[in-house]
């Protein structure tokens, strides 16, 4: 008795046709309609959202491009700790801009693809430059000076 219900579940499943668009274990797509189901049962993968390294690697290898941004901005959070503020933040914004690039370049980043190729390569482009000019920037003696920003900053001040 017990082997027909298992079974007839396992027909239910083969038979779903309604719009789950995640891949099933075997990595086919499941998504047989556009109509969108009634309930969610699960989460898309984000565009190359897939593993970095072959499934059998043990998983520090298989999500190593994120791994190798987070050390990267750990190393720059301890070189900011030891009162080197301006390189230390320089190397956080270097990993975001690291970021984009293995987004950009990699087909499969794991766990760095968090929405679309496009938002993922803008998101850390943008952030990750704003971190390297404001680092350039801080006081005392910036290696970057913007002549309208100072500007700005005393017009809102004085204002």
């Amino acid at each position: 008795m017990s082997a027909e219900p298992e079974n007839s579940e396992r027909q239910a499943e083969e038979t779903v046709r309604d719009a789950i668009s995640a891949p099933d274990a075997a990595g086919r797509p499941r998504r047989v309609t556009r109509r969108f189901p009634l309930f969610t049962r699960d989460t898309a993968r984000p565009e190359g959202g897939g593993r970095a390294a072959a499934g059998d690697a043990p998983a520090p290898a298989r999500q190593w491009p994120v791994l190798a941004v987070l050390a990267t901005v750990g190393a720059g959070l301890l070189v900011t700790a030891f009162d080197q503020f301006r390189y230390g933040t320089m190397l956080i914004g270097v990993a975001l801009l690291a970021g984009g690039v293995l987004r950009w370049l990699l087909p499969d980043v794991g766990m760095l693809a968090v929405r679309s190729r496009f938002t993922d390569i803008a998101t850390y482009g943008v952030l990750g430059t704003a971190i390297v000019m404001l680092a350039m920037m801080v006081q005392p003696d910036p290696w970057l000076v913007i002549p309208f920003l100072k500007d700005t900053l005393h017009f809102t001040v004085d204002g």
